[in-house]
């Protein structure tokens, strides 16, 4: 998660694709047991396992609907969508993630469309998902400039976007040490805030990417997309977490998560 980062620096070109999957490919060993874990469980969300009973994010009516997520990784969240009637497409960048997910497909006898593939472009048609998904996929991994309006190009008039990923409020208050938890003192600008990078850890060549409230709406509208909901999300009691970015002392105060929802603009008629 951001710790030594560049704001508001824009990559020049497409290099943070290749950078970022390097990355994961690296990291997928890590999760393998996590990915077990979730497929065999209930949806729990994020970084603190939030249950969907207390998140929300999922509709409520899935059978017979057709869901892409962007930056599926081991396929788990996909899996929990198709067991409740929907029929996932799942994509993902990273070879070693996919191969953990297509195992456990065949573990769970459980089988929807995975492809090796980037949320900032993917090679499904236009109006095809009637929900578009991502946690701490494309919704941090990818440009928003290039994935939400990708994300609303492939939702049909009325669908929904639903993404998660660390709160713009965390991400300004993350110290430049690695592995030193958020602090309570503001670190850096919101204003102009979007690629963020990694130069002083040497075990990660990333790109993570966040924005303001306002540059997100903004973003949206020009998307046609209605922002529905935005969620803020704090631990249960219980919490525990291996990421060492945030306490659960400062999660409790501040939301260290939050979750867009959104619904593609229907057709104005006369």
């Amino acid at each position: 998660m951001p710790r030594s980062v560049e704001e508001g620096r824009r990559p020049s070109d497409r290099d943070y694709i290749r950078r970022n999957r390097e990355a994961w490919a690296g990291f997928a060993a890590d999760y393998v047991a996590p990915a077990e874990r979730s497929w065999s469980g209930a949806p729990r969300w994020g970084i603190w396992g939030i249950p969907e009973s207390e998140a929300g994010l999922l509709p409520l009516d899935l059978e017979g609907k057709t869901t892409v997520e962007l930056g599926c990784g081991t396929g788990y969240v996909s899996a929990w969508l198709a067991r409740r009637g929907a029929r996932p497409v799942a994509l993902d960048p990273t070879p070693e993630q996919l191969a953990t997910a297509r195992r456990m497909q065949r573990e769970h006898d459980l089988p929807f469309t995975l492809i090796r593939g980037v949320g900032e472009q993917t090679p499904l048609p236009d109006a095809c998902a009637d929900l578009v998904i991502s946690e701490y996929g494309s919704a941090i991994w990818s440009d928003p400039d290039e994935w939400i309006p990708e994300a609303a190009r492939l939702l049909k008039p009325g669908g929904e976007l639903v993404f998660l990923g660390n709160s713009t409020l965390i991400s300004l208050f993350l110290p430049e040490e690695d592995d030193v938890a958020a602090s309570t003192t503001l670190l850096r600008p919101l204003r102009g805030m979007h690629a963020m990078e990694f130069p002083d850890d040497p075990t990660f060549d990333g790109v993570e990417f966040h924005m303001s409230h306002g540059d997100w709406i903004s973003l949206f509208r020009a998307s046609d997309l209605e922002v529905e909901a935005l969620i803020e999300l704090y631990p249960p009691a219980d919490a525990t977490t291996v990421f060492p970015f945030v306490t659960l002392d400062w999660a409790r105060q501040w939301p260290s998560e939050e979750v867009w929802r959104l619904r593609k603009a229907e057709p104005v008629t006369d």
